[in-house]
């Protein structure tokens, strides 16, 4: 048995010990084998000595992180505590400055979190098109929507295009209330959110009064060539095939495309199929096209949602069984 005291003298020990001790709980939970006891500013871990070495090295990643960003949400905090790998380590631990996406509104600084998210971003600058999967909370559209605004600010593309399929998930798009725009934008929310959190209101404004940003549903790109632009097709699985072509043959000169989805959440009528499958299909080997794919570790909201993601996939896994045993 061996003991070893870890200092926090230069971090707020509530943000690292979270509020009622729910980040300790979830650092004991990671090492179950030692025994962990917090002292003031000190931690005090007794144990094996290869398991406390595994403990100490977590423990300052999470020192380092609280050293840069002086706050670390329980999500961050449990990511922190499950990525094994360099790139995971690197996704929050970053020492370059210029890994920084974009400085939003008040200071903010957007970047990828997730080792996944990283790829995403090198894939981008060795790609004109990428495709991103994966299910909800992966960061997909936001990290999408940092690097289009990257390109923007630094005159990479005159203009950020964002579209959606405008597919009813489960509601009447003609039961809503307005006119056609009034009807559309509830679809295209999420993407005036990342915005926001990317620029400031009266920039954003006036980029959307001279259609240097444009948002519109899917349906209004037929017919256009796209030039100089940072494209960007969210919740692709709601797109068929010829949708999804037509998107695809849309993209002009110095122009990039990202197209992100999730193929557990599709939307479309039973008769047709995602254009999502079939493109991340056939376009698999071609130069130029890169294929991202995140998972349930790159989820960046609430912690419960990567249980959650879990959870279904274990009920999906356990329904087709049961179809594959079925005489």
């Amino acid at each position: 048995m061996t003991d070893a005291i870890i200092n926090l003298d230069t971090v707020n020990p509530i943000e690292f010990f979270g509020v009622n001790n729910g980040k300790l709980d979830l650092l004991k939970k990671k090492f179950p084998l030692l025994k962990i006891l917090s002292r003031g500013t000190q931690i005090k871990l007794s144990g094996a000595p290869e398991q406390i070495e595994s403990a100490k090295e977590k423990i300052d990643l999470i020192i380092q992180y609280l050293e840069r960003n002086g706050h670390l949400s329980e999500n961050y905090f449990e990511q922190i505590l499950g990525g094994d790998d360099a790139e995971t380590i690197d996704a929050f631990v970053d020492k370059n400055p210029n890994d920084i996406l974009v400085f939003g509104p008040n200071g903010k600084t957007v970047r990828a979190r997730t080792a996944n998210q990283k790829k995403m971003v090198t894939a981008v600058d060795k790609n004109d098109i990428v495709f991103a999967v994966g299910p909800a909370g992966t960061g997909k559209t936001y990290t999408a929507v940092a690097l289009a605004v990257r390109a923007l600010k630094n005159k990479v593309v005159k203009k950020i295009i964002l579209t959606r399929p405008a597919v009813e998930a489960g509601e009447s798009l003609g039961f809503l209330p307005g006119d056609l725009k009034e009807k559309i934008d509830p679809y295209l929310r999420p993407l005036y959110d990342a915005l926001d959190d990317m620029i400031p209101a009266d920039k954003l404004g006036y980029y959307m009064s001279t259609r240097t940003i444009e948002i519109a549903p899917l349906a209004y790109m037929r017919g256009r060539t796209l030039d100089n632009a940072f494209i960007i097709l969210d919740e692709a699985q709601n797109a068929n095939d010829l949708q999804i072509k037509m998107f695809l043959t849309r993209i002009g000169a110095n122009a990039k495309a990202i197209i992100t989805g999730d193929p557990t959440q599709v939307d479309l009528p039973k008769n047709q199929r995602s254009g999502l499958w079939t493109a991340t299909k056939i376009l698999r080997n071609i130069e130029g096209i890169a294929h991202i794919e995140l998972d349930e570790e790159d989820v960046v909201r609430h912690r419960l949602v990567k249980a959650i993601i879990k959870a279904y996939d274990r009920e999906k896994q356990k329904d087709q069984q049961q179809m594959e045993n079925r005489p």
